[in-house]
């Protein structure tokens, strides 16, 4: 029953009563439709109505019948950029200050949105709208995201009603680990399958649903796509349209898409071109393999963007065969600038970016052909960052505006009616939640659920719609990311780039007056020191007021804090349950350990035992041809140990046990009722969990970590039961027992 005052009245029967029912709850008249359409890790300069020849024309449609905005900022980062537009509020503030799965136990990174930040699914539920989210959250602490929750930082826990699409920060477009709701589900086995064809697909099935309900009811709907974070991953088709032209180079690239920015009027006349930046080599300078490879690596990239783009096409086709696109307001932004991750030559793997390990060329160069598909997590090089990110300087992460600075659009035909048009007030993703609440007539509320509200941050920039040229209505804005540090004050921006490990006493603060130096080409500080120095102390006063200290300028450093819990031992896995989230994985890495299958057999029976991870990293125990088979994919090796005998019929104990003899390395053995199979030496294995693509048992859903079979290869005996059992042998930091104690208190 309701919590408000039941408004009847009750006799002794329904002749002498009046019954009352709540009424439905509606925003006013007029109140839009809301889709949120977030991009990710795509630069400023890298839609085609921004300055870039990769092919966007559905994009390009909403800029052209919306506007376009050229001072957009965000926060650097994914998680921080999502839980400002989502709140209203500074990323710091509500205790996102680096991504989710990074949060190290202060105020201002604590891993999750505070309850004292409503969501603005939160805010607008309550007030009549439909709420739902699609794709990408990366809101929630590392070791919350597993079947066993907790859930309350999970979409449906912040507002949400639906929710489809992953966790995670990255995942395989090809291969997902998806989430509907508050339960893991399989991915779809649908030939050809591609996650971002599927989210708009679930996008278009939820309003769809909700329309038949209740058509005059609006939604608000939050598409946050994988795309383009890497792994880059597209339909070879849409990869192959760009072959050969990106054979000139990343400095072709930024020339010609800087001249074509002036030219669409998306960055002043006199806008300069940043210096070539020296962390990037120059094309010139590299052979002529380094070039071919470097060149597929964007062809991958653009082949990617322009799938997305094909996918936005048909959400927006869909809503306007059904006259819902003049009022929906569309949002459509990117979460931060390009990303430089994948340095010189780019990555076939990202899992050894993100442990740190090395990849030869030699391997590099050997996958060219295959990516874009789901062999590898491949990512491009910085170059093609730096030419996305034209005409600003450094990438993603660090708080020039090469970082901070990104596409938005809004289309909404309503209400804004100069189209294609280019507005230039300063705005931030913070600003996103007040637009939205104003355009839609409703109040953030001050108490939410009996909490206290934080007063929001943002300021709605709702005034532009009606005039493009309008004096701009914000006045500061600060930016921190791992040390990186920036202030925006009524046009001036003082900013200043940090290195890892360096003395923060030290950094030098730049000054640029974006007002009239849109590409922050020309220092001011040695002119104007009195205002560079106001313009610091503001930020410290920012930083003290938003959380944001203490400083903290660890980038990976910070995953063994995050991800730390108490060591754990043994893991139970049972057949036909569902795939299991890699944050749930055995922790087997740099360890000795077993995997023992209690199983009954017959001549016939094959099929998965127990697979982790996949393609990129992962480890799979298996039947096949009557024989056990052990096979382990580490960062450019891959052991495999089959038995040399078929296996009887009946019930065994089918073990493959790893004796660890060095650092990352071993000896595994494979075992019927402990008689030997076969053994394999195994070197140069993975640092930690090769876990990305969670555990199936019984079957295999994920990325295959073998080629030997195709998926499901669900096991035809029967499993009694899968248990992983680690010793203590792993080298053991007390630090971070200290850290979870402390964690605890």
């Amino acid at each position: 029953m309701s919590n408000k005052a039941w408004k009847g009245t009750i006799g002794r029967t329904y002749r002498d009563s009046r019954p009352w029912l709540e009424p439905a709850i509606r925003p006013g008249d007029g109140a839009p439709n809301v889709v949120v359409i977030v991009l990710d890790d795509v630069g400023f300069a890298q839609l085609g109505c921004y300055g870039s020849s990769i092919e966007t024309p559905n994009i390009d449609a909403l800029a052209a019948g919306g506007r376009r905005y050229n001072n957009f900022h965000t926060t650097a980062m994914c998680s921080p950029t999502r839980a400002s537009l989502l709140t209203g509020r500074n990323h710091h503030a509500v205790g996102m200050g680096m991504i989710a799965d990074m949060c190290t136990g202060y105020p201002g990174y604590a891993g999750q949105v505070s309850t004292q930040a409503a969501t603005l699914a939160e805010i607008l539920r309550p007030a009549g709208y439909s709420t739902f989210a699609i794709g990408k959250w990366h809101l929630t602490r590392a070791r919350d995201m597993t079947a066993a929750g907790p859930f309350e930082q999970w979409p449906l826990g912040r507002g949400f009603e639906r929710y489809y699409g992953f966790l995670y920060s990255l995942v395989d477009q090809w291969h997902p680990e998806l989430v509907a709701d508050n339960h893991f589900i399989p991915t779809p086995d649908t030939p050809g399958y591609h996650l971002s064809e599927d989210l708009v697909d679930r996008t278009i099935d939820m309003i769809r649903d909700q329309q038949a309900g209740a058509p005059d009811k609006p939604f608000f709907a939050y598409l946050a796509f994988g795309a383009c974070h890497s792994p880059h991953q597209a339909p070879r088709p849409y990869i192959d349209k760009y072959r050969g032209r990106f054979d000139a180079g990343w400095e072709v690239a930024r020339e010609q898409w800087h001249a074509r920015q002036i030219a669409l009027g998306i960055i002043p006349p006199e806008t300069q071109l940043s210096l070539f930046n020296t962390e990037v080599q120059p094309w010139a300078s590299m052979s002529a393999d380094e070039q071919r490879l470097c060149a597929r690596h964007q062809e991958v990239f653009a082949g990617f963007l322009d799938h997305t783009d094909a996918q936005i096409g048909r959400l927006m086709a869909w809503l306007g065969e059904r006259g819902m696109m003049d009022n929906t307001m569309i949002v459509l932004m990117s979460d931060n600038g390009a990303s430089s991750e994948g340095k010189q030559f780019g990555d076939i793997n990202l899992r050894r970016y993100i442990q740190m390990l090395e990849e030869p060329f030699e391997q590099k160069l050997a996958a060219i052909d295959e990516l874009g598909s789901d062999k590898h997590w491949n990512n491009y090089p910085a170059g093609w960052a730096h030419a996305g990110n034209t005409p600003l300087k450094w990438f993603k992460m660090q708080t020039h505006g090469g970082g901070v600075r990104d596409p938005l659009i809004v289309h909404w035909p309503a209400r804004i009616r100069q189209c294609g048009l280019v507005s230039g007030q300063f705005c931030h993703c913070a600003d996103i939640a007040p637009t939205i609440l104003e355009a839609c007539g409703i109040e953030a509320p001050a108490v939410l659920n009996g909490i206290a509200q934080l007063p929001m941050d943002g300021t709605s920039f709702a005034y532009t719609f009606d005039t493009p040229d309008a004096a701009e209505q914000k006045h500061v804005q600060y930016f921190e990311l791992m040390g990186n540090r920036g202030i925006w004050a009524d046009g001036w921006k003082a900013v200043t780039r940090h290195f890892e490990g360096a003395d923060f006493e030290n950094d030098r603060w730049e000054l640029y007056h974006l007002a009239t130096d849109f590409s922050e080409s020309q220092d001011l500080a040695a002119h104007y020191p009195e205002k560079l120095q106001a313009l610091v102390a503001l930020w410290w006063a920012e930083a003290e007021r938003n959380s944001v200290l203490p400083l903290d300028d660890r980038n990976r450093a910070r995953m063994p804090f995050s991800y730390f819990s108490p060591p754990r031992q043994r893991w139970t896995f049972e057949q036909g349950m569902n795939r299991v989230s890699g944050y749930a994985a055995p922790s087997v890495a740099n360890r000795s350990y077993r995997i023992i299958a209690d199983v009954e057999l017959t001549k016939a029976s094959e099929g998965v035992l127990l697979s982790v991870g996949g393609k990129a990293g992962g480890y799979v125990l298996f039947v096949q041809n009557g024989r056990l088979v052990h096979e382990y994919v580490g960062p450019g090796v891959r052991w495999v140990v089959e038995s040399t005998a078929p296996l009887p019929p009946g019930r065994h104990s089918l073990t493959f046990d790893f004796r660890k003899t060095g650092n990352c390395a071993g000896v595994g053995t494979l075992l019927c009722d402990g008689a030997p199979l076969g053994s394999v030496v195994m070197q140069g294995m993975w640092p930690m969990g090769p876990t990305a693509g969670g555990v199936c048992c019984g079957h295999d859903e994920a990325s295959p970590p073998s080629d030997r079979y195709q998926q499901p290869f669900v096991f035809t005996g029967k499993i009694y039961g899968v248990v992983v059992e680690a010793d203590d042998d792993f080298r053991f930091d007390p630090a971070l027992a200290g850290h979870a104690a402390l964690s605890e208190d």
